[in-house]
This record gives structure tokens, C-alpha cells and sequence, in this order.
């Protein structure tokens, strides 16, 4: 049997986001993620363990079957893996967001985590240039895609920077930065940096919202087991976003490019299903991740993410399904954490899964949502011991 991972990246939401009480999930048109419920097995899993941020490295770290507490060292060092940047065990990776600012000063605002989600063929030559006037032995700008980059502080792990605690800046929108830059003060490197890479930016950034540099999620470089060593599968990846590819390559697994996959709710649906049932032809499991929902919700766009679910059921599960109809696969369809839009940001309530298989035993639900997967008292209290569930539940049917 193979076994096909659908992720819709912060789908999950509260009620009230919709006329109705509603989620974004119960407001968004997904009859087969409805119909999969109705057949199959649905419950709630923790993705992110108490005490750890509730990113999406952390969730999806936890939903590839890894446990974060033992084995995240930070956001960096993921989307440094996956541009396989070579890395020494004692260095500092950030990621760095271009970000947008009413000024950077203790009295500043966050006004956009993404510069007005600048294309990266905007945004790689503004940290090419960073790196041209302001990298040096210490630090280097690395562009990424997006207004996601890298910063890497040679021999950082071991310096004060390492400690540092900066917000991510999706979750500080239309926030006070004060904080953080009370923080990045304790490291008068970090704190020079800042206000040089804002100078060269004035002079660069033009008519985009890119304004400023914003480091945060640092950590020593990554090293994950082998997911086909820890799980006897051979596995792949597809996605838009550096993050999910870091911890796909990182853990050797295939990662698949798709062209025109965008990260946001305009993305190449078709492209993304082709890509796994190409793979599927001869591996055995496809993580697919589609950022949207994530997006919309950061954008505090309820009607966009609930276009954007509608989307996810329409041109992803449902010809995933209809291609595989005939084929020995098992779907688990699920998020990775929510993203309420009166939040803008996520939160580490578990997430809401369904596991769908040919034959399975119809569990009498009317429909995916939040509230509906928590009434069937199935909870998977550590995320990254669903996988191995799943996996024994297929196991157990095939003796």
C-alpha cells in the first residue's frame, strides 16, 4: 500500500470567522473531504508539543514523523537544508524575512511580514546586494524565495546572538516591534546590521514595500534521521515553501520542484497532483503541502481561505482521488496547525485529520471540520507519533 500526505497548511480555524459561527473549513465547498470523513477514520492529532512554538516547522517536523523537541533546532536551519547550503556545526542560521516597517526604531510598527509578498526575482537581487556591500566574514545573505532568505553567522552558535528571542513576523502584524528591538540591542552586531541593511535598502528597495531585514528562527545547522532508514518508505516531498523541502531533504527523501507553485492561492494545483502521481509510480508515500489557507489567514481574509480550502478539495484531493481510485493508497488529508483569522497568526490547537482508504468503516460523520473530528474522541496527543499510528492501522488490516 501507498500512503499520500495532503497538508493544507493552516486550515484549521475557530468559529465565528464566518456568518454563522462558522470555520473556514465548515464555510469552504469540500464535498469529497466531506465524503472521505464519512468513510473513514477521523480524529484530532497535537502537532506542536507544549512549550515549542506553533510554526509550521514544528508541525510539519512532527506530521513527517520526527519529534520536534528532540530534533528542531530552529527555522533557519531548515530552509538552509533545503538549499543544501553547507553549513559548520557551530554556525547561527536566521531566516530572514524582507519585511515592511513604519520605522525601525523601538516605536515601529509591523506592517507586513512580506514586503507585499514580493516575487522573488524582486526580492534575490535586494539580498544579493545585501551580501555585496554588508556580508563579510561574519555574516552572509543568502537569497531565498520570496521575502524568505537567510542569514548565516559564521560561529554563532556559540555567541550571544544565539540566544536571542525575536517574534516571528507574521505574528507581529500591525504589532509594536518593541520588543524585539529591545532584543536584537543586546547584540550590538546584530543591531548595527539592521540599521545598515535598512540604509542600503532605501537606496535599493525602490518602488517595492521591502524595508527592512528581519532575522529570527536561529539555530544550529539540522540533522534528521533517514525517513526511509525510519520508516521503510521511500518518500518525497512537494511543495512550494523552503521550509517543507529543508525537512524533506534533510531526512533524504526526494523533493520534487513544481513549476509555477507559488506558495500562495494562485498556486499550480495541477502541477502539484501530477508531481505525486509521477512520484507514486514508484515510491510509497507523497507529502503534498499547499501554503494558501496559511496565507489568507495571516492576510486575516476569511472569505480568500475559505476559497482557498475550496480550492484544496477541488484540484488536489479530488483528482488525487479519482487518479488513484484503483490503486492500494491510503490518504491522510489534514493541516498543520491552525491559523484563526482573528489571530493572524497560528495557534497550537490539534488539528483535525481523516484517514481514507478503500473499504475502510464508515464512521457516520457529515462532514471534515474542526468540531466534527474532535466529537469522535480519537486524539493523537503526540504529532509525530501519527505516522507510525497510521502506519500500524495499515499493517494490522493487511495481516
Amino acid at each position: 500500500m501507498k500512503l499520500l500526505f495532503l497538508i493544507a497548511d493552516g486550515m484549521g480555524g475557530w468559529a465565528d470567522e464566518h456568518p454563522g459561527g462558522k470555520t473556514c473549513l465548515e464555510a469552504a465547498h469540500t464535498p469529497v473531504m466531506d465524503e472521505m470523513a464519512s468513510t473513514g477514520v477521523v480524529g484530532v492529532c497535537r502537532t506542536v508539543p507544549e512549550g515549542m512554538p506553533p510554526g509550521s516547522d514544528v508541525a510539519n517536523m512532527s506530521l513527517l514523523g520526527f519529534d520536534p523537541a528532540r530534533h528542531h533546532t530552529g527555522r533557519g536551519p531548515i530552509e538552509a537544508a533545503a538549499q543544501g547550503i553547507a553549513l559548520d556545526p557551530d554556525d547561527l542560521v536566521w531566516r530572514m524575512n524582507l519585511v515592511n516597517l513604519t520605522e525601525l526604531s523601538p516605536s515601529g510598527t509591523m506592517l507586513d511580514y512580506s514586503s507585499g509578498h514580493i516575487a522573488t526575482e524582486v526580492s534575490a537581487p535586494l539580498v544579493e546586494d545585501l551580501q555585496a556591500h554588508l556580508g563579510d566574514e561574519t555574516f552572509r545573505f543568502i537569497p531565498g524565495v520570496q521575502y524568505r532568505h537567510l542569514l548565516v553567522h559564521k560561529g554563532g552558535a556559540s555567541e550571544p546572538e544565539a540566544s536571542l528571542h525575536i517574534n516571528p513576523p507574521h505574528d507581529i502584524t500591525d504589532k509594536p516591534i518593541r520588543a524585539d528591538m529591545r532584543e536584537f540591542s543586546r547584540c550590538p552586531r546584530m543591531w548595527d546590521l539592521l540599521f545598515l541593511a535598512e540604509e542600503r535598502l532605501r537606496e535599493t528597495a525602490g518602488h517595492t514595500k521591502a524595508r527592512s531585514i528581519w532575522p529570527w528562527g536561529q539555530g544550529r545547522p539540522l540533522l534528521l534521521p533517514g525517513f526511509a532508514q525510519s520508516y521503510a518508505l521511500k518518500g518525497a516531498v512537494i511543495s512550494a515553501v523552503d521550509l517543507v523541502r529543508g525537512l524533506g531533504r534533510a531526512a533524504g527523501m526526494e523533493v520534487v520542484q513544481v513549476p509555477g507553485a507559488t506558495g500562495l492561492i494562485d498556486t499550480n494545483y495541477e502541477g502539484k497532483v501530477e508531481a505525486a502521481l509521477a512520484f507514486l509510480e514508484h515510491g510509497d508515500f507523497a507529502f503534498v503541502h499547499l501554503e494558501g489557507p496559511d496565507e489568507c489567514g495571516h492576510a486575516g481574509d476569511a472569505a480568500q481561505k475559505a476559497e482557498a480550502i475550496s480550492r484544496f478539495d477541488a484540484r488536489v484531493v479530488a483528482p488525487l482521488r479519482r487518479a488513484l481510485a484503483d490503486q492500494d493508497v491510503a490518504f491522510l488529508v489534514t493541516c498543520d496547525h491552525f491559523t484563526p483569522i482573528v489571530e493572524k497568526t497560528h495557534t497550537p490547537d490539534p488539528v483535525p485529520f481523516l484517514l481514507w482508504r478503500k473499504n475502510g468503516e464508515p464512521n457516520g460523520l457529515s462532514a471534515f471540520s474542526e468540531v466534527q473530528a474532535r466529537g469522535t474522541g480519537l486524539v493523537i496527543e503526540s504529532g509525530h507519533e501519527l505516522l507510525p499510528w497510521i502506519l500500524r492501522q495499515l499493517r494490522a488490516e493487511k495481516a
